[in-house]
């Protein structure tokens, strides 16, 4: 087996990528009556490539199967003056969990965050993910904050 390699990711992955979107989709109920319409996933792809967007994404990818992907994006905070980097998608097939790919896409956004000048990374996820808390609790420290949200 081939090391792991996390990179940019590029406009020919879009047919490996879409089985990980729609699965991360999945884990968060975004599927059949309540799935994602086609435009968002779309206009998600286009903004990984389009350099006036503030996102991001990056995949996992070993022996040319991509197993994770991350999306990030920059944003300005009144509390710093460099943009804050949140980690908005984390997700990695079900047989690769465990074996490092989560970590790995957490750390390159780390670095790419680093080399944007950004003075944290952050992220949420839901609190019944237990799993993929025992991984962020290793990697990063609880906020204490309790997000709150209003459909529109």
């Amino acid at each position: 087996m081939n090391a792991l390699v996390v990179r940019d990711i590029a406009p020919s992955d879009f047919e490996a990528w879409k089985p990980l979107w729609d699965g991360y989709n999945a884990f968060y109920a975004r599927s059949g009556a309540t799935a994602l319409p086609e435009a968002i996933t779309l206009s998600t792809w286009a903004r990984f490539f389009d350099a006036d967007e503030p996102v991001h994404a990056l995949v996992a990818e070993r022996d040319g199967q991509l197993l994770g992907l991350a999306h990030y994006l920059y944003h300005r905070s009144t509390i710093s003056i460099g943009n804050n980097c949140y980690l908005q998608d984390l997700f990695t097939v079900e047989a690769a969990r465990g074996m490092g790919v989560g970590r790995a896409l957490i750390e390159a956004v780390y670095e790419h965050a680093r080399q944007a000048g950004s003075p944290r990374v952050y992220w949420q996820t839901h609190e019944s993910n237990a799993t993929a808390m025992q991984l962020y609790d290793k990697v990063a420290e609880k906020s204490g904050f309790v997000v709150y949200r209003k459909l529109l």
